[in-house]
């Protein structure tokens, strides 16, 4: 399964989905206790600087084409009409905070998608 996360620093769930300018890709094996990194996909950031800005289908669409073949978004924070938009496309969004790698695996448990058996796993 491949997972976007949206992160300013790259070891942590700190970025508001809105804000991005680029996603974290991990993909998840056997084990949710050791997601791998797998690359970095640039997007153009969905929010503007406008504080009353519009649904901008274009941005939108740019960022569903970068997070093709993904099921989970894990962000901070994320507005309505982005996370309706994910799950049109099919992503399913938490929000997090922390280390990537622990709130990937709290994500995972938290919908069931969990199939680690390991010790490892902090959930």
């Amino acid at each position: 399964m491949r997972i976007a996360v949206a992160s300013k620093s790259g070891t942590e769930v700190d970025q508001h989905f809105g804000h991005a300018e680029k996603f974290h890709i991990y993909e998840i094996g056997e084990s949710c206790a050791s997601p791998a990194k797998i690359s970095e996909v640039p997007v153009v950031k969905f929010c503007s600087a406008d504080p009353d800005h519009v649904f901008s289908h274009s941005r939108m669409a740019g960022i569903l084409a970068a997070l093709d073949g993904c099921a989970l978004m894990v962000t901070a924070q994320i507005g309505d009409y982005p996370r309706q938009e994910l799950e049109k496309a099919g992503i399913r969004h938490v929000s997090a905070s922390g280390p990537i790698e622990e709130a990937i695996c709290s994500a995972l448990h938290a919908g069931n998608h969990c199939h680690c058996r390991s010790s490892g796993c902090s959930s």
